[in-house]
C-alpha cells in the first residue's frame, strides 16, 4: 500500500469515528489511558501486548473497522509518559521473534526482505531490513555462514536506531510517516512473516557454525576457491559484454566463450571430484523469478538448469524458483540465467508496442509467447552445446572414464530433489502462446544469442 494511499485511509477512518455513537462497543478496544482502580490497572506492556495482539487478530480476518480502532488506541495515548516505548519495545519483540521463525522455516535473509517488498510494499522491506540486523546482533560473525554474511552485507543491514524503546520514534522521524501509518507498516509485517510456508533449509542457522569447522559438504577449498573465482570473474565479464554491445556478431563470439567456459568448468569439477574421491553433494540456492511475465522467465531457469545437469523447482506464489545441483553447475546456471535473461529483455522491448489490425494493444501477449518461445529455442540449443563439450573433452582426455561420472552426478541431483520435495514437483510448461509473431521473434532473438556463432535468423526467414 503506497503512502497517500494510507494517509488517505486514516483519514477516512478518523471521520467514521468521529460520526460513530459515542458508546463504545463490546468489541472496541480498551483505553489504556482510563483510570481503574489501582489494584486492577494493567501496566503499559500488559495494554501495548493486548493492543498488538487484537490488531493483529483484526486484520487477519478482514475487520478494517476493529483493526483501525485498535491501531489508533496504540497510537492515541503517546502523550502517557512511557506509552510510546513501550509500544515500541513490544512490537520490535514480536517482529524479531518472527523474524528468526522465519529462519527456521527454511527462509533467508534477502528472501524474507524481498517476499516483504512484494506481499505490501518497500516500507514492509525495510522494515524487516531493520529486524534482521536487529535480530543479528545475538550472533557472532565467526558462527553464521558466510552465504548468510554476504546477503547481510547486500542488504546494508544496521542497527541505526539505538534501542527498542526509539524504534517507532526513529522510523517515524526517517520515513516521515504519521503514528498510525508506522503501527499499520510494522501489523501488516507481523501478518507477513507470521504466514510464510516452510521452505527447504538451504544453509546453517546464525549461530550454529561452529568457529574453525570444515567448510560446508560441496565447498571447494583454497586453492580450488581462488581458481574458481578466476574462471567465474572470466565467465562474469563475457557475459557483462554481450549484455551490452549492440553489435550480434560480437555478443556471439562473447557468449560463446563464456559458454565454452562454463562447460569446461563444470566438466574439470566433476572430473576432479572422482578422480580424487571426493563425495560431493549436491546444493540448492533460490533465484528471484519477478513479474511480468514470470512463466515464461521460470521456463528459461528450468531450461538452463537442465542443460546444466541441474533442476529447477518453481515457487510461483513466491516469485522464485529452487536449483538444485553441485555447485559448479549452480554457477553456471546463475551466470548464464541472469545475463540470457537481459539480452532477452533488450530484444523484446526493442521490438516495441504491438497492435492488431483493429489497433487494440497485444503487446502483452506478444511479449509473452516472445518469452516463451526464447526460452524452448535456448533451451534447445545448450543441450546441444552442453553435449558438444562433453564429447570433446571425452576426445581430448580419452582415458578419463568421462559419461559415468557424469551420469552419477545427475542420479545424485535426481535423489536431492526427490529428498527436498518428495511427489510435490510438477513439470509443465509455464506460460501460454497466443502471438504468432512474438513466438518467431523469441527464436530469432535466442538464435541471435548464439552459442557456437550461427547467424542471426529473422522472423521471416524462420
Amino acid at each position: 500500500m503506497g503512502k497517500a494511499s494510507r494517509q488517505r485511509r486514516l483519514k477516512q477512518e478518523r471521520e467514521r469515528k468521529q460520526r460513530r455513537a459515542t458508546q463504545p462497543s463490546a468489541s472496541s478496544p480498551p483505553a489504556p489511558s482510563r483510570p481503574p482502580h489501582e489494584a486492577e490497572q494493567p501496566s503499559q506492556r500488559e495494554l501495548a501486548a493486548v493492543g498488538v495482539a487484537e490488531a493483529l487478530q483484526a486484520l487477519a480476518h478482514g475487520l478494517q473497522d476493529q483493526f483501525m480502532e485498535w491501531v489508533e488506541a496504540l497510537a492515541g495515548q503517546q502523550q502517557v509518559p512511557g506509552w510510546d516505548a513501550t509500544v515500541s519495545r513490544e512490537l520490535v519483540s514480536h517482529l524479531r521473534v518472527s523474524v528468526s521463525g522465519a529462519w527456521r522455516h527454511g527462509w533467508q535473509p534477502a528472501e524474507l526482505v524481498r517476499h516483504a517488498g512484494r506481499e505490501r510494499g518497500d516500507w514492509h522491506a525495510r522494515m524487516v531490513t531493520d529486524m534482521i540486523a536487529d535480530e543479528m546482533r545475538g550472533y557472532a560473525a565467526a558462527t553464521v555462514d558466510d552465504r548468510w554474511l554476504a546477503q547481510l552485507s547486500a542488504l546494508r543491514t544496521e542497527v541505526w536506531w539505538g534501542s527498542d524503546d526509539a524504534y517507532l520514534g526513529r522510523w517515524r522521524g526517517r520515513e516521515g510517516d504519521s503514528p498510525q501509518a508506522t503501527l499499520i507498516t510494522a501489523v501488516e509485517l507481523l501478518l507477513v512473516l507470521g504466514h510464510l510456508p516452510v521452505l527447504p533449509r538451504l544453509c546453517p542457522l546464525p549461530g550454529t557454525v561452529r568457529p574453525g569447522a570444515a567448510a560446508r559438504p560441496g565447498a571447494a577449498a583454497g586453492d580450488e576457491r581462488t581458481a574458481d573465482e578466476r574462471i567465474l570473474g572470466k565467465i562474469r565479464a563475457l557475459l557483462a559484454k554481450a549484455e551490452s554491445t549492440e553489435f550480434t556478431e560480437e555478443a556471439e563470439a562473447l557468449s560463446a566463450r563464456a559458454q565454452e567456459l562454463m562447460a569446461k568448468y563444470s566438466i574439470d569439477h566433476a572430473l576432479l571430484a572422482a578422480e580424487a574421491g571426493r563425495k560431493d553433494k549436491p546444493a540448492s540456492r533460490r533465484l528471484p523469478v519477478d513479474n511480468p511475465y514470470e512463466g515464461p522467465k521460470a521456463q528459461l531457469l528450468e531450461e538452463v538448469a537442465k542443460a546444466n545437469r541441474c533442476r529447477a523447482v518453481w515457487y510461483k506464489s513466491l516469485g522464485m524458483s529452487a536449483v538444485i545441483g553441485f555447485p559448479a553447475d549452480l554457477n553456471a546456471v546463475e551466470l548464464l540465467f541472469t545475463s540470457l535473461l537481459v539480452q532477452a529483455n533488450t530484444a523484446m522491448l526493442r521490438a516495441g508496442a504491438k497492435r492488431d489490425r483493429y489497433g487494440r494493444s497485444r503487446t502483452r501477449a506478444f511479449r509473452q509467447s516472445f518469452l516463451m518461445s526464447y526460452a524452448i529455442r535456448i533451451g534447445e540449443r545448450l543441450a546441444g552445446a552442453t553435449g558438444d563439450a562433453e564429447r570433446q573433452v571425452a576426445a581430448e582426455a580419452p582415458g578419463r572414464n568421462l559419461l559415468p561420472v557424469l551420469a552419477a552426478r545427475h542420479q545424485a541431483v535426481d535423489d536431492a530433489v526427490d529428498e527436498m520435495f518428495g511427489d510435490g514437483v510438477s513439470y509443465h510448461r509455464t506460460g501460454r502462446v497466443s502471438d504468432s509473431e512474438g513466438w518467431y521473434s523469441g527464436r530469432a532473438a535466442a538464435d541471435t544469442a548464439a552459442l557456437h556463432g550461427h547467424r542471426e535468423v529473422t522472423a521471416e526467414s524462420a
